[in-house]
């Protein structure tokens, strides 16, 4: 029975949903589950056949979600990131590159016996990684913080780079195809990468200037901006054969390095477009995939992707260690961590078609060959990881840092104690100025959702397993207060009351109540606030038998808020409820204390005034 492409496009829709879905539940990357499921619909059940659902469109949509994957990654590429994140992932962004990319393209080459051009399109694609990739195996295997920073920044530098280099080369293979003569291929290989940069740097400028001095209406800053970038691609295809995908990535290069130009709603907008067309794009490419292909690779097969995992990566990752402070068990871990991710797969099969347009017969390995490092890559790291990470120490202790959703002033207090007690804290918030005020007060911050596709990237939570809601925005708290509790675990989200603490039943939910520990004695973010302008501060107090807790309260009146205790062994707990909590005497307490008592601070002022009369020739009595 012939099934209707209206139920053919409503089932790819569906199956990516749950393939996401099934991700987020076991804590993976989402393209292994993609490429799976189109496995599954395309040559294993025989379901979807993407010649026949789309004709001749098929190929232009997959250029066109191409060019959206590459601008999307563009933008993140930030020259300033670049430089500010260690020797090593600036030594790992050329050495790895090019050491991988000469590896995988003699390997293919004399393994599979493919062309040279191929070969080499080949070892382009295989340098890249990606943070869609890196960044769920991190939350998952948590090493510490350097060896994550170093993973996570390489994914997302050498997502656009390697991208724009197998741009580069195949812009190069095509061009020598053209042309009977070196200079003419010269010329078109230069013809393409002139108008590539030019319409791209155009482009990205007067995008950005528009966006900049709001010449176009908020609402449609994102839609405006997709639209244009596809125009510009579709534009510089016309002018010089293949070279959009080079213009867009450079458009969205320089947009990324222009001054105060707000990309990060359009970076968000990509969320929700990742989720239907990417995800769409992936279940469609895998389902083009055929069992023979793979199989008519061989031993071969093995033989090239063992070259990539155990001899290239190690190569890169020492190379570029050299001159670094890394140790032998971080190069380890760092060898043996290099998953591919969407990047690879999409540019895979767009440039296997146009080569196979060209005539190259060898042409048709290059998608299963990219596909099985995928699937090999992400599933061999991702269960391994874990267990190697411990195996070499280098995974993160405990989970005890917070991260804390507001970066207001009773947050950033809070922080500033916890940090004191070297305990990992990093303060998530929409508002550009608690954010700046955070960073100077030297504190470790991320500016937008926490609980964004962004911040999946982005925002770094090694060491971090707790989640703090101080902040007065109720719709925010309540998504983060969702996301994380299927994350970090109903133990460790705690989040403020809603209202006031005495009618706080009847502003919560009993979901919520069940779900969530309430912080501070059920304290309210609006009393908390309150505190704090009545003169409150943070304050830490080290218990002892000779000052003890009934010391502590007494001399603070009874008035003071308790917020996290600090046991005997340096644990950290946030204070549930004062009324039950027994501090031993070598406890810590941090705390917001009342300003000082009118009595207590003239009983002070007389102290130092006799102080400074004993200071003085003949003390008072030489007044009187």
């Amino acid at each position: 029975m012939p099934v209707s492409t209206v139920l053919l496009l409503a089932s790819i829709g569906i199956l990516s949903l749950f393939c996401q879905w099934l991700a987020w539940r076991v804590r993976m990357p989402a393209i292994l589950f993609l490429l799976a499921g189109g496995i599954a619909a395309g040559p294993w059940l025989g379901f979807l056949a993407p010649e026949v659902v789309f004709g001749d469109l098929l190929f232009p949509l997959i250029s066109l979600s191409v060019a959206i994957i590459l601008f999307e990654g563009s933008l993140t590429l930030r020259y300033e990131e670049i430089r500010g994140h260690g020797k090593m992932v600036r030594n790992l962004i050329p050495v790895g590159s090019i050491v991988t990319c000469i590896i995988g393209t003699l390997s293919a080459r004399w393994l599979l016996e493919v062309s040279w051009e191929v070969a080499l399109l080949f070892g382009a694609i295989s340098i890249v990684t990606g943070p869609t990739v890196i960044a769920p195996l991190l939350r998952s295997v948590r090493p510490d913080a350097k060896l994550a920073n170093i993973l996570r920044w390489e994914g997302i530098i050498i997502d656009p780079v390697g991208a724009l280099l197998a741009v580069l080369v195949f812009e190069g293979i095509v061009s020598w195809g053209q042309g009977n003569v070196f200079g003419h291929s010269l010329y078109i290989f230069g013809k393409t990468l002139a108008v590539g940069f030019l319409i791209g740097a155009v482009a990205g400028y007067l995008n950005g200037l528009a966006l900049r001095k709001h010449l176009i209406p908020q609402y449609l800053h994102n839609a405006g901006t997709l639209t244009f970038m596809l125009g510009v691609y579709a534009l510089s295809n016309e002018l010089a054969h293949e070279s959009g995908l080079l213009t867009v990535t450079i458009m969205g290069i320089w947009m990324a390095n222009m001054k105060q130009v707000p990309i990060d709603s359009i970076l968000e907008f990509k969320e929700s477009l990742s989720v239907l067309l990417i995800s769409a794009l992936f279940i469609i490419l895998a389902a083009r995939v055929e069992f023979s292909a793979i199989a008519e690779l061989g031993w071969g097969l093995v033989a090239v992707l063992a070259m990539l995992m155990l001899v290239a990566r190690p190569v890169s990752i020492f190379l570029s260690a050299i001159g670094t402070s890394l140790n032998w068990r971080d190069k380890l871990f760092l060898s043996w961590i290099a998953p591919r991710g969407i990047v690879a797969a999409a540019v895979s099969a767009l440039f296997a078609f146009q080569l196979q347009k060209l005539g190259y017969e060898s042409a048709g390995a290059l998608v299963p060959l990219v596909f099985m490092l995928i699937i090999a890559t992400v599933t061999l790291q991702s269960l391994t990881a874990r267990p190697l990470a411990r195996l070499l120490k280098v995974a993160e202790p405990a989970e005890f840092g917070f991260l804390i959703l507001g970066a207001n002033p009773v947050a950033r207090k809070i922080a500033v104690a916890l940090k004191k007690y070297d305990v990992p804290v990093t303060l998530a918030d929409t508002n550009w100025e608690n954010i700046r005020q955070a960073r100077m007060d030297n504190l470790q911050v991320y500016f937008g959702n926490p609980v964004s596709e962004h911040a999946s990237t982005h925002l770094d939570l090694t060491g971090i397993g707790n989640l703090l809601v101080i902040s007065p925005y109720k719709h925010m708290n309540s998504l983060a207060t969702y996301h994380f509790l299927d994350w970090f675990g109903k133990d460790s989200v705690f989040t403020l009351a809603e209202g006031d603490p005495d009618q706080k039943a009847r502003h919560q939910t009993a979901e919520k109540i069940q779900m969530t520990r309430g912080l501070f004695d059920g304290v309210s973010y609006a009393k908390l606030a309150s505190l704090a302008s009545q003169g409150y501060t943070v304050k830490t107090t080290q218990l002892s038998e000779e000052f003890g807790y009934k010391d502590f309260l007494e001399k603070y009146h009874h008035q003071p808020l308790v917020l996290f205790v600090f046991d005997n062994k340096g644990r950290v707990s946030p204070v549930l409820d004062m009324d039950h909590i027994k501090p031993e005497n070598d406890w810590t307490l941090v705390s917001l204390v009342p300003p000082q008592a009118p009595k207590e601070r003239k009983g002070r002022e007389e102290q130092q005034t006799e102080e400074a009369e004993r200071e003085l020739p003949g003390g008072a009595a030489a007044r009187k």
